[in-house]
């Protein structure tokens, strides 16, 4: 919050899709005290603090120690012996400029707990003390957290009573009504396009209904779903009958939860939240455990020694006391030795994972948004444990970690060479959990990390190693110098390149043969896939994880034990169909879609069309001429993107002429364009069958008449005219005084509707009439003169609100949406649609890192049990953790022999430096080794061999380049090729041939 009680939304911008801003706004009144400021305190303040309360005070009576550092990453060796919570007052406060946040170095006390309204505990408190500080938390709705290295344990008191206002966060269910029945009960059916997705149960409003106007004005009603397309309500026998149109929403419903305090819930194992199916026996055993080590540390005043036999004893003796009284059936006593051996560790990826899950249940506290954990949740990574037992080091940075799994494990961490992709929000996250564990500290290690953006202002919201002085610098080398500082033994390189095949020359064959692995930060789908195919191709493990707001996954990628991340589809932006966006728009996000299809058409695609026109004078000539398919569609583009500008050819040389372009535009848009679409289908149009032709999802609109008073046809005439003007380089202005003046002179053209025009009704239609355009393009010879002068292209960019990129996305939008009686969006959810915004939340972000790095733990060292590796989604609002084992990978057969995707025919082109095998020479190889005659080759789409022996003496470099017509880059050290055999013709898949030119 600002000092105006005002949201930041640029700072804010991707949490506020995650959060909204009432939610927001409760948050900025809420003081909250974080005790204790090791690794998984400092982890809970930075997410707690990015997250936007009013204020955070740390505390923490105790100074630092080596074995802070090994998680607490904003303690440096020079701050040992030094208050924690002091030491790191400086890095916590640079976060977020709207928090206000306080070190209390003192012992915690009812005076201090009482000024606050949620406290989070972490650390080794002794259970007496929990119980106490439990009294005030039931009365101020107090957040209690603990945490034991490789085991975890969090726990919720938030009160006798406490509203949850929106338990899931999930946008309101909308549905688009087909019809609805004159009876008791009523049954409302919805249109086919997609399923209501309402529940048992919900509870509707109805908007825009004609006919039965009486849903319009009732309040909200409860629904039984009778199938995915329909629903019952109460009795409409008397109601109006329905004639169309009509949208049903739900209303999000508050619910009041109950929380047993501590001493009650220590022994309630229904409060136990299960996140791993196959150790529920073991979470059971873990809550037991705790207790037991609470005593264990009371009675001797200090935690397990590493590894100490007699004391996992004494601890698992205490463990049996207390089962005396739970009396569960099976106790897992290898898990109650392993919390044991382990009590001292301090692992930055636990704290990353847990510290994430508990700052989102403070936010939860907060701001009353999500469910809340109810009440217990235990956390194991026990299978990253190394099978043989190590000698400790003493007094290093890593003596948590160390504690845990030694120093050989400490030593194979600092020599590993990872490659880093993407230094946003995970990557950072990924890089300080690196600095902590010493991942490529040592001599031999090195981490590349690349990224080709820069920084702006919404990243500092969960990006945390970036500060409000590194805007417009390049995030891998910010970020680079941040985990340096953090562990000055990093060795690290940052790049900007984008990972696609364009940068193959950079990341090679050389680069990917000296890796570890590598490990993916990525935001889209495609990059994820053209990384994980390069890791396949090199036998590459990696790591995976992303997130969407409080959503998020991990996954390990092993070779030959586990599948890989794989083609993947991205779900998230759904194809809409052209016929939709131009004619039969339906929902806010069709007319948004529509709006930035304008923008690009008018501000990017026609200028750069009308540039490549005008750089190459002949360019019609013998476009026309040679009957180029390539170079016709590119022509074709020119002449519809003029068409669409609806310039008539004339360049503008006055800001008055922009004025009057825009209003034209307009009238075009919202007015000429709507009445000639009801000239052709009438309001009363029925089809062949004699059904209402506007009904269900076509919604009949209206035209709309331009009123110079009206705020958002004034916000599109100064949008667009602006916009135009930068094209032509012709300064605006922002003054709507002076824009209403030029306006009264603005003589907008008459327009009469034209029984020859064909509307499209499906994209097939479309297709044909872009065909027809090809046969039009060769008008722009009556253009060529007029059209002499270069166009300035706009690149869209959501995040600049002085660019009126979004003030015209939103004009354009909310008035095609008037024409529809589609509800109009706010600026916020125009901006989240139109931009292909991905909700974010630090919290998601922390502790799917942490998830990862835990995987990274056992990829060092070298597990080949697909039981040790967890694939993880994580819904955090609910909150709803699974945890299982990842899928091996699929088998296909060749000639009756079994492979999978991991599987490959290696061939050395130049074995012992001699001279490149001929392709002869390969096919013998294959025969030889494989027992596999190939009798087709391929590189790509290009056709090697199907026979042609007088290929067969050639160099398979020769043959590549032969029918490529292309030199082989000289980075492209291996070559893939894809080959059939005689004995499987038929086969679908087969294993490459790898074949290595060195």
């Amino acid at each position: 919050m600002t000092e105006k009680g005002e949201i930041d939304e640029g700072f804010y911008s991707r949490q506020l899709y995650v959060l909204g801003h009432e939610a927001m706004h409760r948050m900025g009144t809420v003081n909250v005290l974080i005790a204790g400021m090791r690794g998984l305190g400092v982890e809970i303040a930075k997410n707690v603090i990015l997250s936007g309360v009013k204020s955070v005070t740390v505390q923490d009576e105790c100074q630092a120690v080596w074995t802070d550092l090994s998680s607490q990453f904003f303690l440096k060796e020079s701050h040992l012996g030094q208050n924690r919570a002091t030491c790191s007052l400086q890095q916590l406060s640079a976060l977020n400029p709207h928090v206000r946040v306080l070190a209390h170095p003192g012992p915690l006390d009812e005076d201090l707990i009482l000024q606050f309204q949620v406290l989070n505990f972490s650390g080794q408190d002794k259970l007496s003390k929990k119980l106490r500080l439990n009294l005030f938390n039931n009365a101020l709705k107090k957040e209690v957290k603990t945490l034991w290295f490789i085991c975890s344990q969090l726990f919720c008191d938030f009160g006798e009573e406490f509203e949850v206002l929106d338990q899931d966060g999930e946008m309101p269910a909308s549905a688009m009504i087909q019809s609805v029945s004159k009876a008791n009960p009523g049954v409302v059916f919805c249109t086919d396009d997609r399923k209501h997705g309402f529940s048992d149960g919900s509870k509707v409003f109805f908007s825009q209904v004609q006919g039965m106007t009486e849903l319009n004005s009732i309040s909200p009603v409860e629904i039984k779903v009778r199938d995915s397309y329909s629903f019952s309500i109460g009795d409409t026998s008397a109601f109006s009958t329905y004639e169309r149109g009509g949208v049903v929403t739900e209303v999000k419903q508050p619910c009041m939860l109950t929380f047993k305090p501590l001493s009650e819930a220590l022994l309630d194992y229904q409060l136990l939240k299960m996140n791993d199916y196959g150790k529920i026996s073991r979470h059971k055993t873990l809550h037991l455990a705790f207790q037991a080590l609470h005593g264990f540390v009371k009675k001797e005043q200090r935690l397990p020694r590493p590894r100490s036999q007699s004391d996992a004893d004494a601890l698992l003796a205490i463990v049996g006391e207390l089962n005396t009284v739970t009396q569960l059936e099976q106790l897992d006593e290898a898990a109650v030795r392993s919390l044991s051996y382990t009590a001292q560790g301090d692992l930055a990826p636990i704290n990353a994972f847990i510290g994430g899950l508990a700052a989102q249940e403070v936010i939860k506290a907060c701001s009353r948004k999500f469910t809340p954990l109810q009440q217990w949740l235990y956390f194991d990574a026990l299978e990253c444990l190394p099978e043989d037992e190590d000698h400790l080091a003493e007094c290093t940075r890593y003596d948590g970690q160390i504690a845990v799994f030694g120093s050989a494990f400490q030593e194979k961490l600092e020599m590993q060479k990872y490659f880093l992709v993407g230094a946003g929000a995970i990557g950072c996250e990924l890089l300080k959990n690196f600095a902590l564990i010493g991942l490529s500290a040592g001599e031999e290690g090195h981490i590349t990390v690349t990224d080709m953006d820069f920084i702006e202002k919404s990243n500092l919201n969960r990006q945390f190693l970036f500060r409000s002085q590194d805007i417009g610098k390049p995030k891998s080398d910010v970020a680079a110098k941040a985990v340096r500082e953090m562990n000055p033994r990093m060795k690290i390189t940052a790049h900007q390149n984008r990972l696609d095949a364009d940068s193959e020359g950079v990341y090679d064959y050389n680069f990917f043969k000296g890796l570890n692995g590598v490990a993916a930060a990525l935001d889209n789908v495609e990059a994820r896939v053209y990384l994980d195919g390069r890791c396949i191709q090199h036998q590459k493990p990696l790591l995976e994880g992303g997130t969407l707001g409080c959503q998020g996954h991990t996954l390990a990628v092993v070779p030959h034990l586990t599948e890989s991340y794989g083609p993947g589809t991205s779900s998230s932006n759904e194809a809409i169909p052209l016929c939709t966006l131009k004619n039969f728009p339906h929902r806010i996000e069709h007319t948004l879609q529509w709006a930035r299809d304008q923008f690009e058409g008018l501000f990017k695609q026609t200028p750069e069309n009308v540039n490549l026109f005008l750089r190459d004078e002949g360019f019609v000539e013998r476009t026309l001429g040679l009957g180029d398919a390539e170079a016709l569609e590119t022509l074709a583009g020119v002449w519809s993107s003029l068409k669409d500008m609806g310039s008539g050819g004339q360049r503008p040389t006055s800001w008055e002429d922009c004025v009057s372009w825009a209003r034209c535009k307009w009238e075009t848009l919202y007015n000429n364009d709507i009445r000639q679409l009801l000239h052709c289908f009438p309001p009363e149009e029925v089809t062949s069958a004699g059904l209402p032709f506007w009904s269900g999802s076509k919604r009949c609109p209206h035209p709309l008449t331009f009123d110079p008073n009206n705020n958002t046809h004034m916000g599109y005439v100064e949008a667009a005219a602006n916009l135009y003007g930068l094209i032509y380089r012709i300064e605006g202005t922002r003054d709507w005084a002076a824009i209403r003046n030029i306006l009264e002179n603005v003589q907008v053209p008459s327009f009469t509707p034209k029984s020859s025009v064909k509307i499209h009704l499906t994209d097939e239609e479309m297709d044909e009439e872009k065909e027809k355009e090809r046969d039009d393009a060769g008008e722009l010879f009556e253009l060529a003169d007029i059209l002499s002068m270069r166009m300035y292209p706009t690149n869209f960019e959501k995040d600049d609100d002085s660019n009126f990129h979004m003030d015209y996305i939103v004009a354009a939008s909310n008035l095609r949406a008037e024409n529809y009686d589609i509800p109009a969006a706010d600026r916020h959810q125009s901006k989240r649609i139109a931009g292909r915004i991905i909700p974010a939340i630090a919290t998601t972000t922390a502790a799917v890192a942490g998830l990862m790095c835990l995987e990274l733990y056992k990829l060092v060292q070298g597990h080949q049990k697909i039981s040790s590796y967890r694939t993880t989604y994580m819904y955090l609002a609910i909150p709803h953790i699974v945890l299982s084992q990842p899928c091996r990978p699929q088998h296909f057969e060749v000639a009756g022999k079994k492979y999978t995707l991991w599987d490959d025919f290696l061939v050395e082109g130049r074995r012992g430096g001699q001279q490149e095998m001929t392709l002869r020479d390969l096919f013998q190889y294959i025969k030889n080794k494989y027992s596999l005659t190939i009798c087709g080759l391929y590189y790509g789409r290009a056709m090697l061999y199907m026979g042609q022996e007088e290929r067969l003496n050639l160099s398979v470099s020769d043959v590549v380049k032969m029918v490529t017509k292309k030199d082989i880059p000289p980075h492209k050290k291996m070559l893939e090729l894809i080959s059939s055999f005689t004995e499987d013709e038929d086969c679908e898949s087969v294993p490459p041939i790898r074949y290595v030119l060195l």
